[in-house]
């Protein structure tokens, strides 16, 4: 990553009950390639009277995609799926034209003491996908490739790079990359990739251009064909992108589209309570928050 056009620091947000450390989308930068939305979540570590707990909530014109370092999250949506979401583990949900779901501490935990870190992404959907009938796919650890190449180790999240494709069930050109590395090497992949390119530090630090970044840092490139940098042992960073939509995208609370108006309908048919329920969860939900601008 030899030339850089921005460095996105985290900045902390609540999701209710949870601080987090909000990436995407910057007031300079929105997206890069499709990904609209990133939260480093954690690490923290919650007592035996404190679990995540994030109520019903809608979405709609993305897919959210859940990725784990540690800890455990059960998810429960208006589909009816329950799936508990470990570490290594993708959930990859699709909203398209609406959908409901929730996240919490599981039961078997909530009385004992846990710790709890990972990423929360969401990836817009293509123009003639937004309306798309919601979708759900829970993809286990061991279906996410990984290869090792010298002392460099490999994940490919989502998406497609290096000849190799993700399970991830994805609507557009896109990758997100894990890489890992044990001792000071020099990186270079930017012919394996396309469109725009960002790189966050989760551990260690790399060095371009004699600039040294640490975690907590988001790195977006001008062009991803020039990614070269310098890991530090035991550095881990993901790299994620892709190509970029040719129409803009808005985003009101937990929704996403390219059309204000379908923002507003999705906005009043929340607070009217009108999206399906998860069953079991009927009567809980998160409201619409007033500060939002309408």
């Amino acid at each position: 990553m030899s030339t850089i056009e921005m460095i996105i620091e985290e900045r902390a947000a609540s999701i209710g009950n949870f601080l987090v450390g909000r990436l995407l989308p910057f007031r300079e930068k929105r997206m890069v390639g499709p990904f609209i939305f990133i939260d480093h979540m954690g690490p923290i570590k919650m007592s035996e009277r404190e679990n995540f707990d994030v109520l019903p909530h809608p979405h709609i014109g993305l897919s959210t995609l859940t990725f784990l370092f540690e800890g455990s999250i059960m998810h429960r949506d208006s589909l009816g799926n329950e799936v508990e979401i470990m570490p290594g583990a993708v959930n990859w949900m699709t909203a398209g034209k609406g959908i409901v779901h929730s996240e919490r501490t599981p039961e078997y935990l909530r009385h004992s003491e846990k710790h709890m870190h990972g990423l929360q992404i969401w990836v817009a959907l293509p123009k003639e996908l937004e309306q798309m009938e919601p979708e759900f796919f829970h993809i286990d650890s061991t279906q996410i490739p990984s290869w090792t190449e010298g002392d460099i180790d490999f994940k490919l999240i989502a998406g497609e790079a290096f000849g190799r494709r993700s399970a991830v069930p994805v609507f557009s050109k896109l990758y997100m990359l894990e890489i890992k590395s044990s001792k000071r090497q020099t990186i270079t992949i930017g012919h394996e990739l396309y469109g725009e390119a960002g790189l966050y530090i989760l551990e260690g630090s790399i060095e371009s251009d004699g600039n040294t970044y640490q975690p907590k840092q988001l790195l977006v490139a001008k062009d991803s064909s020039i990614c070269e940098f310098v890991m530090e042992a035991n550095t881990v960073i993901y790299i994620f992108g892709g190509e970029v939509f040719p129409e803009e995208r808005f985003i009101d609370w937990n929704f996403v589209s390219s059309s204000k108006e379908t923002l507003a309908e999705a906005r009043e048919k929340w607070i009217a309570q009108k999206f399906p329920k998860i069953k079991g969860e009927e009567n809980e939900f998160v409201p619409y928050p007033s500060r939002i601008k309408k």
